[in-house]
């Protein structure tokens, strides 16, 4: 609600909200739960349906989902906070020549996006070493969440928002688009509905894992108008100023990045795996690196590989169909299997399973994020589940750690899919968390 409206609608808002906090329900309700005044004319999203989204960082892939949101009627931006000047005035460009909009404030400090009360929601698209944190301050502050991945740049972090969350009763969706991608949606429905036999492996592609942990050349340090260095560091440990890291060059850096890069395909393709085996309130149970893949064991004897692809962008053959596309997948079963990635075509391995396929002409690319978009703002509506709910999140996430840890340490782990902690491994369990930085 804007601060305009009139105090009617203020009053009852104040009046619900304290309802909600002596019933045990979030203080902060959007309007859509609060209901509106009058009915709306043909063709026109009333304010009190309005939902108002803030942005906490507004880089190349924010933007691309703050575009694809804005074509839903009910969403107003009202509030982009980046601590990068040239990203702010970037977003004001796009956002001045949106129509229907309106005032939009511009921020460097997220912190106080935060304290605006009008906003229902947030879409937080930072970097990997401010997702976690970024979110549960939302959460805190009693904002809706749809949050990038990786959510989570420690298994730590990945269960505490999950804690949060259910304490807040806010509405989480992790920025795994492709949960709601039509083509990815039909293997694991196929999969599930056990049009594949009985499953046996599923192949979840990545790039090669990495690690670097070396700096780059430090730089004069820029004022904090420009680019706010400790608030871009966040809770990573400091080092100096490269503008390379602010301009996307942080991807790779053990401390801005998420299990060796292995989380940048694998928050995707090994959530879908894990969809298809219906393990979203699981996850598996042992974690062996080979020289080609990582080999994860559930309790039912199937098989999650993520399998190292050397040109992830570019000649995905042999082993994979080049043509499907980045982030392909594959399902196999005792009756046969299928292939699937971001082209939205889908190749089965035999042609009974070819004919339960649909009409290739509804392809979705796998970066399209509308319908994920539109599964979030309905439960922000509805306070129902997302598609990728902080549980869900958590699970895919906490593979995707425990597979990187296998890696990094080079042997077989075992995990409890209970109390997520490793099995008589204390080192791999002081890797569940690291420390952070007091940036504040």
């Amino acid at each position: 609600m804007s601060v305009n409206q009139n105090s009617s609608q203020q009053g009852r808002r104040q009046f619900l909200g304290a309802a909600g906090a002596t019933l045990g329900l979030p203080l902060f309700l959007p309007r859509h739960v609060l209901g509106n005044m009058g009915r709306p004319t043909m063709g026109m999203v009333p304010p009190s349906e309005q939902i108002h989204l803030g942005v906490i960082g507004i880089g190349p892939r924010a933007t691309y989902d703050l575009q694809a949101m804005l074509t839903l009627p009910e969403v107003r931006c009202v509030a982009v906070a980046d601590v990068q000047a040239q990203r702010r005035d970037a977003a004001r460009n796009m956002l001045n020549n949106q129509p229907g909009q309106g005032r939009c404030e511009f921020l460097r400090d997220f912190r106080t996006l935060l304290d605006r009360q009008e906003i229902d929601a947030v879409l937080i698209g930072t970097g990997d070493r401010w997702h976690a944190r970024a979110a549960i301050m939302s959460a805190e502050a009693g904002k809706d969440v749809y949050c990038e991945k990786p959510c989570g740049i420690t298994m730590q972090l990945c269960e505490e928002i999950v804690q949060v969350f259910e304490r807040t009763g806010r509405v989480f969706q992790a920025g795994t688009q492709r949960r709601s991608v039509p083509n990815f949606q039909q293997a694991v429905r196929l999969a599930q509905e056990g049009k594949l036999g009985q499953l046996e492996t599923l192949y979840a592609s990545i790039y090669v894992p990495t690690l670097q942990n070396h700096w780059l050349p430090g730089q004069p340090t820029p004022e904090p108008t420009e680019v706010d260095w400790n608030l871009w560091l966040g809770p990573a440990p400091w080092r100096p100023y490269n503008e390379q890291y602010v301009q996307g060059g942080w991807r790779g850096y053990y401390d801005f990045d998420s299990g060796a890069r292995l989380l940048d395909w694998g928050a995707h393709t090994g959530d879908l795996c894990q969809w298809a085996n219906q393990s979203d309130a699981t996850l598996p149970k042992t974690y062996e690196a080979k020289e080609d893949g990582i080999v994860c064991t559930y309790e039912n004897g199937v098989k999650l590989i993520f399998d190292f692809i050397a040109d992830p962008f570019g000649d995905r053959g042999p082993k994979w169909i080049s043509r499907l596309g980045t982030c392909p997948i594959r399902l196999v079963g005792s009756a046969g299997s299928l292939e699937t990635g971001d082209s939205g075509e889908t190749v089965a391995s035999t042609e009974a399973l070819q004919s339960l396929l649909s009409p290739a002409a509804a392809r979705v690319k796998g970066l399209d994020v509308t319908q994920h978009a539109q599964d979030f703002f309905s439960a922000v509506k509805t306070r129902q589940l997302t598609a990728a709910n902080a549980t869900v999140m958590r699970n895919s996430h906490l593979t995707c750690h425990a597979a990187a840890l296998a890696w990094i340490l080079q042997r077989k782990l075992e995990l409890n899919p209970t109390t997520f902690r490793f099995v008589n491994d204390d080192e791999a369990n002081t890797l569940r968390q690291r420390a952070e930085r007091k940036w504040a």
